[in-house]
């Protein structure tokens, strides 16, 4: 079979597999996986101890924000939430949501925004942990740093508007403007591919 089968040229196009991303320039790769996101361990709005385990056979959407972000975040959290209720019903979905200024996010803040944003277990995590745990995910598992990739600068703030989808074991299959309302079809339209690819 032709890749070119693949490629979701336009809106009506049979898209019957989604590449691999595996590394940083989200170059699409047809054939196989290499990049799994690393083994990591984040708490939650309440609490709980959040891990790869927690993931496990599911497929999972990521972002990265901040709970006092007046920019971006609350347009990423409105799509994020759009996700939860459009999913709700479907136990093999999951949300990940990475504070990126931990410092501030406390477990305690996380569950105030949890609530204001109408955020609900067990499907969608917002997580806080150490800041170099965090960035280093960001930019080395999800790849979700673009600043980084252009200048290594590990002392950046990390600020990106990208939904990253990974599948039921892991790896990255595709990368979204979370934004974007057309970038929120495209996603969901590969979150239904995906669950019939695996």
């Amino acid at each position: 079979m032709s890749k070119h089968r693949h490629v979701e040229v336009v809106e009506n196009t049979e898209v019957t597999k989604l590449p691999y991303f595996n590394s940083a320039n989200f170059t699409p790769e047809w054939e196989k996986g290499t990049h799994k996101i690393p083994d990591f361990s984040f708490t939650n709005q309440n609490g709980e101890n959040i891990t790869n385990e927690t993931f496990e056979g599911k497929i999972y959407v990521a972002d990265f924000f901040f709970t006092i972000c007046p920019g971006i975040c609350p347009k990423l959290t409105k799509n994020m939430g759009i996700l939860q209720e459009e999913y709700e019903d479907d136990p093999e979905i999951k949300l990940i949501s990475h504070s990126v200024m931990p410092w501030n996010d406390t477990v305690e803040q996380l569950a105030v925004y949890a609530r204001e944003h109408e955020v609900h277990l067990p499907q969608w995590h917002l997580v806080t942990g150490e800041k170099n745990a965090i960035y280093d995910i960001a930019r080395n598992g999800y790849f979700a740093d673009e600043d980084f990739v252009k200048t290594k600068d590990e002392n950046g703030f990390i600020h990106t508007e990208n939904f990253i989808l990974v599948d039921q074991v892991g790896y990255i299959r595709g990368v979204y403007n979370g934004t974007l309302n057309l970038e929120m079809k495209r996603l969901k339209r590969h979150i239904e591919i995906l669950k019939r690819e695996i």
